[in-house]
């Protein structure tokens, strides 16, 4: 099955599941959707796994994040969903998965509820070659310096999950 043709869930604006549809029809209409995203930590906890996506990605192509994820599809959970993206995408299986929040995210017609979660990985990453470009491990302090230039080239979505999960690491807690 294309990914176009995969089937999603569709959420309503208030977070509640409401139906599903093809995936192009979610991108075509700008319809409100859930996506799980998993920020992979070191064990330590000092160093997070930072990727930057293909040029040929249908959402913030070419551009780097920090959270390795995608859309929820019909009929699955996001922790479910969340265990399958760090899978395909990283190669990372078998790991918990620490459910920090939920969160609205909209940019344009891009609008989502983001199911955040987090792991601790010292493994081998295997980059999934038709989702990811480059990735390599950066400290917390690294990647707040990179976050603060303009001109580097990060997912909105990604940016905006960062500072949700800092908010979240100083007791700000979760939606």
């Amino acid at each position: 099955m294309r990914v176009d043709d995969e089937v999603v869930a569709i959420y309503d604006v208030t977070g509640h599941e409401v139906g599903s549809a093809p995936r192009s029809r979610m991108r075509a209409q700008g319809l409100w959707h859930a996506a799980a995203s998993v920020l992979v930590r070191s064990g330590d906890g000092q160093r997070l796994y930072v990727h930057r996506r293909t040029d040929d990605k249908d959402v913030y192509p070419g551009m780097h994040d920090c959270w390795a994820g995608g859309v929820v599809l019909a009929g699955e959970e996001p922790a479910d969903c969340a265990r399958r993206e760090l899978a395909e995408e990283l190669g990372i299986r078998d790991v918990p998965l620490l459910p920090l929040l939920r969160t609205p995210f909209v940019d344009g017609p891009v609008r989502y509820h983001a199911f955040l979660f987090e792991t601790r990985w010292d493994g081998p990453v295997t980059p999934q070659p038709e989702e990811i470009a480059e990735g390599d491990w950066m400290t917390v302090a690294e990647l707040r310096a990179r976050l603060a230039d303009p001109n580097w080239p990060f997912t909105p979505d990604g940016h905006a999950g960062f500072r949700a999960w800092e908010h979240y690491q100083h007791g700000g807690g979760g939606a």
